[in-house]
């Protein structure tokens, strides 16, 4: 009997220095992150029946139980990717939103000292000095079209460059989340038991990698399989696949992402299917803010071009010439696609800038007939032959054969503010005069000075700066609208992250208690020892 109760101390004991070592593990880590509260889960060992009835023999642990809501993490991870998508998107907008808006160095100023310029031309046509400040006006104003166009190149070679990081990123994710799988699988097959802070160190994995991209985990036996955009496979058990950032087949100066199959080979993904996380941030701001800014300012940098030089041409000059252009039209862009098997050229040019859209288009040959599509609302315009005008740009076919299949990305405005440039030196061909050999006709001039008001854009519903005006206003609106979405994420991710820390995370003081009572169970079972210690002593003094 003396045994059994030793042998009830000690199991006594053992538990109670369990429970002691896994409230201390839970103070240790309580500021870890991914760190979930673990809890001893013990049992009554078997009774022995000694006939009278069944005595106890004491206790024994059977496992060490980590507290995880995989409902509560799998919100959080949800709130986590929709939030760094916001941030990621929020931090872009923002620089273009500051830059487009800037009372000096924006467009709007240089619009309006370059209009002033010409309004004083209209009131001196004939001194030079008014047609000298007209013609610096005009080259400030390119100045400025060619500044805001390059900063915003600058935007996108950092998208770029952060598109490559973040892919990076994700396969260094990838390849830790195989890793842990198989050291998870390993040691749970060889003990039977969860390896609890192994399984902290996967959800914390995925955690993060939510923070890149939009990350969908299916569980199966011991392993985590990850799955990215439409279905792509990350990680199935061991094997972790990589991404890859590449060069796009329509447009090598734009990254996409793209994706490694077992068999070696690329395929890429779409950018719809790319969502959440500083990666599905930075293409949805380059594919619906950044792209359509570049075009909205070449639309107002060719609109302006081309109504003045059509308007300046019907005018004189001082020496009585008839007007040239005044400043430079930069043309669209047509790029073939990488894998195209004809040798076609097909050009674009502009005829009607009163048509133009701020949208980029995407025309396909099927062998039988021409299907363009506008990218911005994907409206479909389809004709067997070309040449074809659409939304004022009249497309041809220059040389060679189109095949089947082929596809051309053509950009009509993408280069209109990067290419804007006052083409006279001379302030004397400035054509002020409506006809020759009147010195002091001021006529076109005004004609010219009118077109700052004229609505030639859109349809004939907006200006030079109604135009600007919708670009600066839908960017910032754009900006205002992430600033309140991105903060309603971060109070969506901070409740979720507090309903899972409820339930997983470290109670420091609920941790203390627990101390206190494994100590006191700890005595208490150190002096059932002791008890069955002199029991024994008790029972050897008799055979004396």
């Amino acid at each position: 009997m003396a045994t059994s109760i030793l042998s009830i101390g000690q199991s006594a004991l053992a538990a109670a220095q369990s429970g002691l070592s896994t409230a201390g593990h839970n103070i240790a880590n309580a500021a870890t992150p991914g760190f979930n509260r673990q809890v001893v889960v013990q049992a009554a060992s078997l009774p022995q029946n000694f006939g009278f009835g069944f005595l106890g023999q004491g206790t024994e642990i059977s496992t060490v139980k980590r507290i995880y809501s995989d409902f509560l993490g799998l919100q959080v991870q949800s709130s986590q990717t929709t939030k760094s998508g916001l941030d990621s998107y929020y931090s872009q907008i923002r620089q273009i939103d500051n830059m487009l808006a800037d009372p000096i160095s924006g467009l709007s100023p240089s619009l309006q000292r370059f209009f002033s310029g010409v309004q004083e031309l209209a009131s001196n046509p004939a001194a030079i000095p008014s047609r000298q400040a007209a013609l610096s006006s005009g080259e400030a104003l390119s100045s400025s079209f060619q500044n805001l166009s390059g900063r915003l190149s600058e935007i996108e070679r950092g998208v770029n460059s952060q598109i490559q990081s973040r892919v990076g990123v994700i396969n260094s994710y990838a390849q830790q989340l195989a890793q842990i799988n198989d050291a998870i699988g390993r040691t749970q097959r060889g003990s039977g038991q969860p390896a609890n802070d192994l399984l902290d160190q996967r959800d914390q994995l995925v955690m993060d990698l939510n923070k890149e991209i939009k990350a969908t985990v299916v569980k199966q036996g011991d392993d985590y399989n990850v799955f990215i955009g439409n279905g792509q496979t990350l990680v199935v058990g061991v094997t972790a696949f990589e991404l890859s950032s590449v060069a796009s087949l329509s447009n090598p100066e734009k990254t996409e992402v793209a994706y490694k199959t077992e068999s070696g080979s690329v395929v890429r993904l779409g950018e719809t299917s790319l969502v959440g996380g500083k990666l599905g941030g930075l293409i949805e701001f380059r594919n619906k803010t950044l792209e359509p800014a570049q075009n909205a300012l070449g639309r107002v940098a060719i609109g302006l071009s081309s109504t003045f030089n059509a308007q300046h041409r019907l005018g004189f000059d001082l020496n009585g010439v008839a007007g040239g252009d005044f400043f430079s039209v930069p043309p669209p862009v047509v790029m073939d696609h990488a894998l195209n098997t004809g040798n076609g050229v097909i050009t674009a040019a502009i005829s009607n800038v009163n048509a133009l859209t701020t949208s980029d288009y995407r025309l396909q040959y099927d062998g039988t007939q021409y299907t363009l599509t506008r990218l911005s609302d994907t409206t479909v315009t389809t004709f067997p032959t070309l040449p074809k005008t659409v939304d004022g740009v009249d497309l041809d076919l220059a040389a060679g054969t189109v095949a089947a299949g082929d596809s051309f990305l053509i950009r009509p405005t993408v280069n209109g503010a990067s290419g804007f440039a006052v083409v006279i030196t001379d302030p004397a061909k400035i054509a002020a005069a409506a006809q020759t050999g009147a010195v002091g006709d001021n006529r076109n001039a005004l004609l010219l000075g009118a077109l700052q008001t004229a609505n030639t854009l859109g349809n004939g519903t907006t200006s030079y700066q109604g135009a600007y005006s919708q670009l600066v206003s839908q960017i910032g609106n754009k900006t205002r609208e992430l600033d309140v979405t991105s903060s309603a994420a971060g109070k969506l991710l901070s409740e979720a992250t507090l309903s899972l820390q409820s339930e997983s995370g470290v109670n420091l003081d609920e941790e203390a208690t627990n101390l206190m009572r494994y100590q006191q169970a700890y005595q208490a079972a150190g002096k059932v020892m002791q008890i069955a210690s002199e029991m024994f002593d008790t029972l050897l003094s008799l055979g004396r």
